[in-house]
């Protein structure tokens, strides 16, 4: 048995059902699960003193693309709208194999890490030169941090009228096959994974109709989620009622992208109706705010989401989009886009931090985590809040009003992965020399 106790946390924000907030209390780890959480416990085993700390339950990231961590910040991509940033990009990515994809995948969940994130997703929809989803999910296993990769595709090229290049794209059935293999090799359906599967064709305009049946089909077979990009701008909705003669939330409810199982990426052009879909059907939504600005693609309507009803928790989205991959910014970035569009009430720090943790847990259907009460996993966040990030702060608390963006401890399932404010698991200056190596390679 393992065992060790935090203790003597200035706040613990539990994110239980009720949303406690405890003053001066401690969390008892046993076995990689919660134990206890409260005052005055004992352990025989480590302790790790949490004084002028607030801890929250590991962040979680329901939205990335990690192989973008390697083409950060391009020339030519930097202004431009969705479709012209993907073709800038997408001659680059053609150029990408095993390595790239592992050491890429390796930095982006290390900086995920490092911002308190414990349980991420990913979105890998291309697999140049013998690239494989195998190749993240051994980074992710290294580094220890939980994690949900979807084996996304594109099969659709320029040539018949697709966006990505021909050379990009794969046979579908290949692609299904492919499916089958990963999620037969990795997918742990157990409470307590640290490794489930999801599929995830790209896009409606980068697959068939096929595809899109195929692999919901598939999935449910299968037992695993699905995922993929939907509704992300007004150049998306034009192509969908051009192409398919209807809007993005029909298109995936006729080809049975909706339900408890589903959660797509962006929604940010939902209107009033797909919403209420989303809502009945229980399908879960990604909200992506820095990317969404970055590419210029609009405010999501979170906030009419939240109160019908739709499941959203928050994405980095892919560090080329983004350009950084801190969910704890991601979250205040959500906060502030609200109120932007709704007015200063629109949306709290706490309800904010809440979207980032039990509400990426629960879209991505995993009560285990996003949560710090006994019976689930032990993912902690442990937050320093002396330093100057909080100084004068009435209520170190609302960290995202005024407070760290960068975590002093994080634990997955009890396993120390980042040791006052230092990853603790890999050799991290070694791996962005890597980084940095690899990018100069594709530069030239």
């Amino acid at each position: 048995m393992t065992e060790f106790l935090i203790r003597n946390a200035d706040t613990i924000l539990t994110m239980d059902d009720v949303r406690r907030e405890l003053q001066g209390a401690d969390i008892l780890v046993r076995n990689g699960q919660i134990a206890a959480v409260g005052p005055g416990l004992k352990t025989e085993g480590e302790i790790h003193d949490a004084t002028g700390c607030v801890i929250t339950p590991g962040l979680v990231n329901t939205h990335h693309h990690l192989y973008q961590s390697l083409t950060r910040a391009v020339p030519g991509g930097q202004d431009a709208l969705l479709f012209g940033w993907l073709k800038t990009l997408y001659p680059i990515w053609a150029k990408f194999g095993p390595e790239e994809m592992f050491v890429s995948a390796q930095i982006g969940l290390a900086e995920l890490a490092l911002s308190g994130c414990t349980l991420s997703s990913d979105h890998l929809y291309l697999y140049p030169n013998g690239s494989r989803l195998d190749d993240t999910i051994a980074a992710a296993t290294k580094l220890g941090i939980r994690f949900h990769p979807t084996r996304g595709a594109m099969s659709i090229g320029e040539s018949d009228g697709g966006l990505p290049p021909d050379s990009l794209v794969e046979r579908e059935e290949a692609i299904l096959k492919d499916m089958i293999r990963v999620v037969d090799a990795f997918h742990d359906p157990s409470e307590g994974a640290m490794c489930r599967v999801g599929l995830a064709p790209c896009s409606p305009f980068s697959v068939s109709r096929e595809l899109m049946r195929d692999a919901a089909l598939l999935a449910r077979d299968k037992g695993v989620m699905l995922h993929t990009h939907l509704a992300e701008n007004d150049e998306d909705i034009a192509y969908s009622q051009a192409q398919f003669g209807c809007r993005p939330g029909q298109y995936a409810e006729d080809l049975g992208w909706t339900g408890p199982d589903v959660w797509h990426a962006h929604c940010v052009k939902l209107d009033g109706r797909e919403i209420d879909l989303f809502a009945r059907s229980r399908t879960g939504v990604a909200h992506c705010p820095c990317s969404n600005c970055r590419l210029g693609s609009g405010i999501a309507p979170v906030r009419a989401m939240r109160d019908a009803g739709v499941r959203v928790g928050l994405g980095v989205d892919g560090s080329a989009s983004n350009d950084g991959g801190n969910l704890m910014a991601e979250a205040r970035q959500s906060m502030l886009l609200q109120r932007v569009a709704r007015g200063a009430d629109a949306m709290s720090a706490r309800e904010a931090l809440e979207i980032a943790t039990r509400g990426g847990a629960d879209v991505l259907n995993r009560p285990d985590c996003g949560r710090l009460e006994p019976g689930k996993r032990a993912d902690i966040a442990v937050w320093d809040v002396t330093g100057i990030d909080s100084a004068g702060s009435w209520d170190p608390a609302a960290l995202l009003l005024a407070g760290p963006t960068r975590v002093k401890h994080l634990f997955v399932d009890g396993r120390q992965i980042v040791r006052d404010g230092q990853i603790a698991t890999i050799d991290l200056p070694t791996m962005i020399e890597r980084q940095n190596r690899l990018a100069r390679a594709l530069r030239a």
